[in-house]
């Protein structure tokens, strides 16, 4: 079945129960997981609450920090269940591009994601990167909602 799974996250409450699912499914089926944060740069419009209460500098510096900490979250999960895990973090624009980027580079043979089911206008705005991630990636994609 399925040997490495990547699982991307935001750090939001939806994606850590991804996580927690993907590292479950991860177990049951004896894969080891890439857990992935992508971090945006900086931009001066955004949607992005983090972006909207920091400059660019407190940005660029608390961001990756804070991104450890939700990364180190989901391999300590991983270890008590047991699964082999790995943490990546990378800066990049378009986070859908970057996840399949990363499954490729890795080996991975799924990509386990969380969806934020918006709707409407925010569906617009925002766009859904798991919708992109569906429609670009080569490699399956689990997505939980």
């Amino acid at each position: 079945m399925y040997r490495h799974i990547l699982l991307p996250t935001d750090g939001s409450p939806l994606s850590s129960a991804a996580v927690e699912k993907g590292l479950a499914f991860a177990k049951a089926v004896g894969a080891r997981v890439t857990v992935l944060s992508v971090l945006q740069p900086f931009h001066v419009f955004t949607f992005d609450s983090n972006q909207l209460e920091s400059t660019r500098t407190e940005y660029e510096r608390e961001a990756p920090q804070q991104v450890e900490r939700y990364l180190a979250e989901a391999a300590s999960k991983a270890n008590m269940l047991n699964v082999p895990c790995d943490t990546l973090q990378v800066w990049d624009e378009h986070p859908y591009r970057a996840i399949i980027d990363a499954a490729v580079a890795k080996g991975c043979d799924l990509i386990a994601m969380a969806s934020h089911g918006r709707r409407g206008l925010a569906a617009v705005v925002l766009g859904s990167e798991a919708l992109r991630v569906l429609t670009h990636s080569r490699l399956p994609v689990l997505v939980y909602r």
